[in-house]
């Protein structure tokens, strides 16, 4: 089977396979990588991941991307001990379930993409005897995942920018307590500072003796995998054939167009219920058809989604036939009714939030955190303009509520439990570096660190 072919959304660069465009991160014209069509599963293909645990579905949407690349054999291994961990649906009423994606390592939705592209990386670079160094900059849950699943991967430096002030102890900690090949840096400044010194170290001339790449969502890398828990929830949830809702908090918009993609292979879905916190430039341009990014970024309890400029607008846009380059203007527009048919999006404020919380443990004894709350009232926002109907819906709960808690016991008295894994590192010394939001400090860290 032939390999597909992945183009950047900036349209200025040829065409790659899928390990050049996981070990490159960004294209050369800093577009994005995104397929050049999108391998269709049939329909009794999909019906068929009823009867299949999660890592044989991983398997089967994967293969249809690496073709030749990776032996069947290899990436059936990869999916095996990457997905090792459960992927609870649980009962919020009838028709209304909810999907925890923080069973992984590092308790966050985060760690379905990374555990894979570390798997895939390691592969590559050993193949290739090659070496590389990725940049990646966290808004919260981001770095903590692929520090801890490239940790000690041969051939593989990491060094992970964070907004110093944004992010919690336990998020912190998850990252800066390793040592060895990771590095972590903790940034005077707000996210899209980090995410634009990241993108600009790509394009930099200067950096050219350096292997760099991502895994941020800029890196496809991070979207396919993120596909697979859409056919595995919509498996255990409806009947084959029968139209899926997801409602996902959106902060960079790489989870939710892990949606799009499994859409666009041919997962049956009625509507994409994508929810940001006071970042609120995506629901403004489906509402008005102009883009207007939010900058500085707007701070929420929802940090994870602290994001003026998604940077997976880009590939969305591109989807719908426009092009948004990656400052976010917008060379031609998306086709804006079909984008409205598909997608809803509203802004949720940290009071809605909150209620959001309280609300869902008071009526259904169900736990969430500040990002889980935004899709729950996200949910409810869309149920006041439609009503649900028969057709089962989903939320998506990002990140483990013991990542957050101070804000969990003031809505509902007590504290979470810890995960094993985060106790361990909320337990061991930190190691990070600090700079100002300054490109020209971070061009000389980086030349120091690979001096």
């Amino acid at each position: 089977m032939s390999a597909l072919l992945f183009r950047s959304t900036n349209g200025q660069s040829p065409a790659v396979n899928l390990r050049e465009a996981l070990l490159r991160g960004q294209a050369p014209d800093r577009g994005l990588y995104l397929p050049e069509k999108f391998p269709p599963l049939a329909p009794a293909e999909i019906a068929a991941f009823a009867r299949l645990p999660y890592h044989e579905i991983a398997f089967r949407v994967l293969s249809k991307y690496t073709g030749s690349i990776i032996p069947s054999d290899a990436l059936a291994a990869m999916c095996h001990s990457a997905y090792n961990f459960p992927v609870p649906l649980e009962i919020v009423n009838v028709r209304v379930f909810l999907m925890r994606l923080d069973q992984g390592p590092t308790a966050s939705f985060k760690d379905f993409a990374a555990q894979m592209m570390a798997r895939m990386f390691g592969r590559f670079l050993q193949e290739d005897g090659r070496q590389v160094t990725i940049l990646t900059a966290t808004s919260g849950d981001t770095g903590a995942a692929v520090a801890h699943a490239f940790h000690k991967i041969p051939g593989v430096r990491v060094i992970v920018l964070f907004p110093a002030a944004e992010v919690s102890e336990s998020q912190r900690k998850l990252m800066t307590t390793l040592k060895d090949n990771v590095r972590t840096v903790a940034i005077d400044g707000k996210f899209d500072d980090c995410q634009a010194m990241v993108k600009q170290a790509f394009a930099d001339p200067a950096l050219k003796d350096i292997p760099l790449s991502s895994a941020n969502s800029i890196n496809i890398g991070r979207l396919l995998p993120q596909s697979v828990y859409y056919f595995y929830a919509a498996s255990r949830v409806a009947q084959a054939g029968e139209p899926v809702f997801f409602s996902i908090p959106s902060g960079n918009f790489g989870d939710m167009m892990g949606a799009v993609v499994a859409r666009e292979m041919g997962l049956p879905v009625k509507k994409i219920i994508a929810s940001v916190n006071d970042n609120d430039a995506f629901p403004r341009f489906l509402a008005s058809g102009t883009y207007r990014k939010i900058a500085p970024s707007r701070n929420s309890l929802s940090n994870a989604m602290n994001v003026g400029h998604p940077s997976n607008l880009a590939r969305l846009v591109a989807v719908y036939g426009g092009q948004m380059d990656e400052t976010g203007r917008l060379h031609r527009q998306p086709d804006l009714a079909a984008m409205r048919r598909d997608i809803f999006s509203t802004s949720i404020s940290d009071a809605r939030t909150v209620a959001g919380v309280r609300e869902f443990w008071n009526n259904f004894q169900l736990l969430l955190e500040p990002h889980g709350s935004v899709a729950w009232q996200g949910f409810q926002d869309w149920t006041a303009v439609e009503p649900l109907g028969t057709s089962p819906a989903v939320l998506v709960e990002t990140a483990n509520p013991a990542k957050f808690p101070e804000e969990v016991e003031k809505v509902v008295g007590w504290a979470p439990d810890v995960p094993t894994n985060m106790l361990a590192s909320l337990r061991l010394p930190e190691d990070y570096d600090r700079l100002d939001a300054d490109y020209g400090k971070f061009r000389e860290y980086l030349v120091q660190q690979h001096a």
